[in-house]
């Protein structure tokens, strides 16, 4: 499927994003949840790589992005339109093996990139807003 170009922010048409497959949106999704965290990082004054790395590896793991989706779980955050895309990239089938953890755990970040993913494509700018906030409020408290 060729994507129109809207220039920064997004996709011409809803539908077009609602029909990319799981690993798509996961990609785009990656990049944006990073893009996120590090500009969070910055503007707490971290300018060491080590320490940005360190700090980094605390949101965009696997394993935290499992532990934000378990958090979300327990009090109903995900809607249904969300949940939708979140089994969407949990179930994608990709080539790319799980590093440092467990499959379920790599498959459930897939699910969770694939949220952030669907929601930036189709410009659901405050929804987009109030994931990162639920997210740094749950990892927050791991920061050195």
């Amino acid at each position: 499927m060729k994507i129109q170009k809207t220039g920064y922010g997004g996709i011409v048409n809803k539908q077009q994003a609602e029909l990319l497959n799981g690993i798509a949106l996961a990609y785009i999704g990656d990049a944006i949840y990073e893009v996120f965290v590090r500009e969070y990082l910055l503007d707490k004054g971290l300018t060491k790589p080590a320490m940005l790395q360190k700090n980094a590896t605390k949101f965009v793991s696997a394993k935290a992005q499992a532990k934000i989706i378990s958090a979300m779980d327990e009090v109903d955050f995900l809607t249904e339109y969300e949940l939708t895309y979140f089994k969407r990239g949990r179930n994608a089938h990709s080539k790319t093996t799980a590093k440092n953890t467990d499959v379920v755990t790599y498959r459930i970040s897939t699910g969770f990139e694939a949220v952030v993913g669907i929601l930036h494509l189709t410009q659901q700018k405050e929804r987009l807003q109030e994931f990162w906030d639920f997210s740094l409020k749950t990892i927050e408290a791991d920061l050195v």
